[in-house]
């Protein structure tokens, strides 16, 4: 079973758009599904609500009132929508239910110095310093050809943390959430763009250097 966890104690950062789009990628490529919502807002669970009947299933857990209970032990992939505000012992609580930490980053000088202090908070905690779970970045919500997006990918660079991708600002995003889908389930005329800038955080996933060695 595999853990995800879309982490960033920042809120509007994009995480719940990150952790619907990953929860129905993996459940449209026939895997079984559960997206945990631990941030009180719920924002991914009522995605999920508007999610149509049609369209692969994704289990619905409750994280921030009952964790994963009741997640069953046959599910594929586990994606955890993770709280804004999070550090301390609750931080620490988190990180024993990832494999796998995703941090979205905004173009913003107030984001990147957020980012650079959560990192360093991150790195000292047991599961990272133990090798227990790996982390990777992602510049999200971008315009390029700006100056702050140049700003941004210069900073993601020099941190100690896999810089993975880069998505952009796009209204495929308000679509899919609007409609319970994620970017690869619109039509692909309408999302290749997208589709093509997801593929390198994909490939990420599917690699080893995406996950700590015991489960590899």
């Amino acid at each position: 079973m595999r853990h995800i966890m879309v982490l960033n104690p920042k809120g509007g950062c994009g995480k719940s758009t990150l952790a619907t789009n990953l929860a129905a990628y993996y459940a449209s490529k026939g895997k079984k599904v559960a997206l945990a919502d631990y941030d009180e807002q719920q924002s991914s669970l009522d995605w999920l609500e508007r999610r149509p009947a049609k369209r692969a299933e994704i289990k619905g857990l409750a994280g921030y009132r009952d964790g994963l209970k009741g997640l069953s032990r046959t599910t594929d992939v586990v994606i955890l929508d993770a709280p804004a505000r999070a550090h301390g012992k609750e931080l620490t609580n988190l990180l024993h239910h990832a494999e796998t930490i995703l941090i979205p980053v905004l173009p913003s000088q107030i984001d990147m110095q957020a980012t650079e202090k959560f990192i360093h908070e991150l790195r000292a905690t047991p599961t990272i310093k133990n090798n227990k779970a790996k982390i990777a970045l992602v510049a999200n919500r971008v315009r390029e050809g700006t100056l702050i997006f140049d700003d941004l990918d210069a900073f993601l660079d020099k941190l100690p943390v896999p810089y993975i991708a880069t998505l952009r600002e796009a209204q495929n995003y308000v679509r899919a959430y609007t409609r319970g889908v994620g970017i690869h389930e619109l039509p692909e005329y309408l999302s290749w763009p997208d589709r093509e800038e997801w593929g390198p955080l994909i490939d990420w996933l599917n690699t080893r250097a995406s996950r700590p060695r015991a489960a590899a």
